[in-house]
């Protein structure tokens, strides 16, 4: 019974500090607007299809909207320091102070071949981000040797404050990956990724929506996510978190709440994420 109750407080304080990530497209804010409180932070992903500038209105207009806003500055779509302290100037001006940080999937556009070129330089000017978020991969990364991906944290670890952790679908790689990190001295809290409630044909109509071309890398990228997601009883969120919850609820683990990937499936994440706090506290 004190297992079953500790699950369930873990399960509940993970799902009360959830954030939600969504991918800036036309629809995006009135979706957000429509069905995420004010309370919950958004993340708006970068897209090098649509490019950066996507990212930046939409993040500013959420933020106008009184959402604590995190965009992602991807590092391989901005061209070097001149522009990023543009960046750094438009989004602080907006009272934005959170940032994700990944390398980004596109080819350099300039001075930053990954992530930490980046943070490097947003220490130069000043750190003008009061929190800064890295990407953390659980499963194996598929051009990065998984003890590069844990180092890459660690010299990460003075420029960032949190780890967002990618999609993966099992809690013991969950529980293993944590384990490692802590045990190698990686201190900064982490948001475990998990994929909100998905249907399969509004997922691929939304890869088809980020643009014909980075649809095609989306898809393939992550063609083991829609497996996983559209299997007939296969993978769901409720599951997964009872799983994880005994190795997530240690204190020395540091998992301070989820990252919920929507896939722009909005309403439905929310409506979710409301209806399982609800049995939980029952």
């Amino acid at each position: 019974m004190r297992n079953k109750v500790t699950t369930s407080q873990t399960m509940t304080r993970l799902l009360e500090h959830a954030r939600y990530e969504v991918l800036p497209t036309a629809s995006t804010e009135d979706k957000v607007l429509g069905h995420v409180p004010r309370d919950v932070t958004v993340t708006v992903t970068a897209s090098p299809g649509k490019g950066l500038e996507a990212t930046l209105d939409l993040a500013e207009r959420l933020a106008g909207h009184g959402y604590t806003v995190v965009p992602h500055l991807a590092a391989r779509m901005i061209t070097g320091r001149t522009e990023l302290e543009e960046i750094c100037g438009r989004l602080t001006g907006k009272g934005i102070t959170r940032v994700f940080v990944p390398g980004g999937d596109a080819e350099p556009a300039g001075d930053y071949a990954d992530a930490l070129s980046l943070l490097e330089d947003l220490a130069h000017l000043g750190h003008p981000f009061e929190q800064v978020g890295i990407t953390g991969y659980p499963e194996s990364h598929p051009t990065i040797h998984d003890d590069l991906t844990v180092q890459s944290m660690w010299d990460k670890r003075r420029y960032a404050t949190h780890i967002v952790s990618n999609l993966t679908f099992d809690p013991a790689v969950v529980r293993d990956w944590v384990g490692r990190l802590r045990g190698r001295g990686i201190t900064m809290p982490l948001l475990l990724g998990i994929p909100g409630p998905v249907d399969r044909t509004k997922l691929l109509s939304m890869a088809t929506k980020i643009g014909v071309g980075e649809s095609t890398r989306f898809l393939a990228k992550h063609k083991g996510t829609f497996a996983r997601l559209a299997a007939p009883g296969g993978f769901t969120g409720e599951r997964f978190l009872e799983k994880c919850a005994p190795a997530l609820g240690e204190p020395t683990a540091l998992v301070e709440g989820l990252h919920v990937f929507t896939f722009n499936q909005v309403a439905e994440t929310e409506a979710w994420r409301q209806d399982l706090l609800a049995r939980l506290s029952r």
